[in-house]
């Protein structure tokens, strides 16, 4: 729930819901049924029932929608459609399970036609859908459409919805030969939405023709609870973006919804955006893994003719597309999430499970769990095979590893008879701070640990930095074997050269062993070390200090000015209730922005609340934490009330957290501004 200038025609999808109620349109002399005017006497029971259980979407429907890399622009088109088609066979993504070809808003003309039937806009789709619609079937592939639940779709312009004209619109969408609709939420006039998503799925049904029923009315009315026996999806949420945040906020509001979830009936929280390229490659596999894990729609949002070959190898990954679509059709289930470390577990049809270990923070991270947490039967040992990695181990029961920051492990854990062929599972971790001023030395630990059945032989560890870094081993480096349990454990002096500039840089931690039947193995495990510099003496402004780390929901964090939801420098003076600050941060809930303080500072002030730009919504908590530990909140501030002070004790504080959230109801218009925010050192 956000608005967002750069997406400006999906905007009026959030200012028009219920903006008139069904008694004010009666009161202005509007008639808004309650069926649709073109509708046949409602569809008996028997009809929807068939809907609600249209033998369609047994796994989650796989696909492309053009909407997250087109919007309405002019390259939305038939070309574009047929293009994506060819690829799906081309590079093997049909192979891989897609199927849906799905057109987005703006495909239709600004009006219906004199007899009240949609048509498609002639200079996208100058050979109208159903031409689309065959292209896409001679490929074996099936075709989506988009409209909206309402008189007008989501566009700026607000193309004809189908509001009224339900019954008419599914017959031409039968016709044409569409096989999937996404039926959206915008220009709804009050209308109930379950009286609204019913009405079509009773269309639907009446025509005949399968076609997977998805309703997108943002999560706005917990479909969750009521639409399994409406639709083959529902959305479960706002809008995603291509952005870290957007991406987990979504994902942490699909995670406790796994009750609802199964054949013929999913949680949707929205398209992929992999490959898009507002995020890392680790995080477009953290996102790929945790919408499998859920057992999402994965519908491709990216343009696949200019993907990369790391986006086609994220997407066609048969072994997580597979997590996916198991037929069991169980979404995963949080098992735990302590300090952004999480461990979610989904149970597979042949009694595997596989088991996601994410790591939501900046830095690595240890994640682990059992099999018998995960809901596996005890067994001697287990068979653990890494999903990304394509390998396969043994383990004695502990599932575990050294998570990258905003990465994910994804692992299918069996408990079988063949363990003994694969090695034994050996976990890399790293230990001490990676936080490195240049210069000087930082100490390090790193264990290799072995976690499988069988024990691991000639293990060797090595750490290595980037090019004139100095690293150095100061305690043995091999073991002639690793039992069960037992760890290697080396010290390692750290050196980055003076005059390095603050930043992360890598460092890769590489294990190499032999399984007890000569079987050689190697795996490492990056890490980001972070090059700081001490604050000057005395502090001073933060937003003139060098950032450890930043995170925002819309855009980047802005220095002395407010966010303005898309690129670097696009915000206005910080203003609070009236009052202008030359300095602070602009930010966009949930945010977080670190800040390294090497145990030299003592307090941090500021003036906060929600910018004056949002004059209507913005409901927001600001918190400040050192060294992970919250040591002051606001609670929630207001759009309503003046900027407030707020101050925090750091003394002694390695590292010092700025949090914004979004007060507990959703990120709506949630400016967050950090005016005159200094630091004491």
């Amino acid at each position: 729930m956000r608005h967002l200038p750069t997406r400006s025609t999906r905007t009026g999808r959030r200012r028009v819901i219920g903006a008139l109620t069904a008694g004010l349109l009666c009161a202005a002399g509007v008639s808004v049924p309650a069926a649709a005017a073109d509708s046949p006497a409602p569809a008996p029971a028997s009809a929807a029932r068939a809907q609600a259980d249209n033998g369609l979407a047994l796994t989650p429907p796989m696909g492309f929608n053009n909407w997250n890399s087109t919007h309405c622009r002019a390259e939305f088109n038939e070309s574009m459609v047929k293009g994506i088609a060819d690829i799906f066979v081309e590079k093997g993504l049909k192979d891989a399970g897609y199927r849906y070809v799905n057109l987005d808003d703006c495909w239709a003309k600004p009006q219906r036609n004199a007899d009240g039937k949609l048509e498609a806009d002639p200079v996208r789709f100058p050979n109208g859908i159903k031409a689309v619609a065959d292209y896409v079937h001679s490929k074996g592939l099936k075709l989506g459409i988009y409209t909206s639940a309402g008189t007008k779709t989501c566009d700026s312009v607000g193309l004809p919805g189908g509001l009224g004209h339900e019954y008419s619109d599914a017959q031409q969408f039968a016709d044409w030969g569409v096989d999937y609709l996404k039926y959206d939420n915008c220009n709804n006039e009050g209308v109930d939405a379950k009286e609204r998503y019913t009405t079509m799925r009773d269309a639907l049904a009446a025509t005949g023709r399968p076609i997977v029923y998805s309703i997108c009315e943002w999560g706005q009315n917990k479909p969750w609870e009521w639409a399994a026996g409406i639709g083959n999806l529902w959305r479960t949420t706002g809008d995603i973006n291509d952005s870290w945040s957007s991406m987990l906020s979504i994902m942490k509001q699909n995670l406790p919804l796994s009750a609802a979830a199964g054949p013929g009936h999913w949680n949707d929280p929205d398209m992929l955006e992999v490959g898009n390229g507002g995020m890392t490659d680790t995080e477009y596999r953290t996102h790929f893994s945790m919408w499998s894990v859920m057992a999402a729609p994965l519908l491709i949002g990216s343009d696949l003719r200019k993907a990369t070959p790391q986006t086609y190898e994220i997407l066609a990954n048969h072994e997580v597309i597979a997590v996916d679509q198991d037929p069991l059709g169980k979404q995963g289930a949080v098992l735990s999430s302590d300090a952004g470390r999480w461990v979610v577990s989904k149970e597979m049809q042949d009694g595997s499970r596989t088991v996601a270990l994410f790591n939501e923070t900046g830095n690595a991270q240890r994640i682990s769990t059992t099999a018998a947490a995960a809901g596996l039967p005890k067994a001697a040992a287990y068979t653990m095979r890494d999903l990304w990695e394509h390998k396969e181990y043994n383990t004695a029961g502990a599932i575990s590893a050294t998570v990258p920051a905003h990465g994910t492990v994804l692992l299918r854990v069996a408990a079988d008879s063949d363990w003994a062929a694969s090695p034994p599972a050996v976990e890399l971790g790293l230990g001490g701070s990676t936080l490195v001023e240049a210069g000087r030395t930082a100490a390090l630990t790193t264990t290799l640990t072995d976690l499988g059945r069988t024990p691991a032989l000639k293990v060797s560890a090595a750490l290595t930095g980037p090019s004139g870094w100095q690293v150095r081993a100061g305690s043995s480096t091999t073991a002639v074997a690793l039992p069960t349990g037992r760890a290697l454990t080396t010290r390692w002096r750290v050196t980055a050269p003076a005059g390095t500039a603050t930043g992360t840089y890598d460092l890769t931690l590489t294990a190499q062993y032999r399984s007890p039947t000569g079987k050689r193995v190697r795996n490492s495990v990056p890490f980001q070390a972070h090059v700081v510099v001490a604050p000057p003496a005395g502090g001073g402004y933060l937003s003139d200090l060098p950032q450890l780390s930043a995170s925002n929901g819309y855009g980047p964090v802005e220095k002395d000015t407010s966010n303005g939801e898309s690129e670097a420098g696009d915000g206005k003076p910080l203003t609070i209730g009236g009052e202008v600050y030359a300095k602070g941060l602009g930010v966009h809930a949930d945010s977080a922005v670190e800040y390294y303080t090497g145990g030299a500072c003592s307090t941090v002030t500021a003036r906060v609340g929600v910018d004056d730009e949002k004059d209507a919504k913005g409901s927001v908590t600001f918190e400040i934490w050192a060294d992970g530990k919250k040591v002051t909140s606001t609670g929630v501030l207001t759009t309503a009330m003046a900027a407030q002070p707020v101050s925090a004790e750091v003394s002694g504080a390695q590292v010092v957290r700025l949090v914004v959230t979004d007060g507990g109801d959703g990120d709506d218009s949630d400016h967050a501004d950090w005016g005159d925010l200094r630091i004491t050192c």
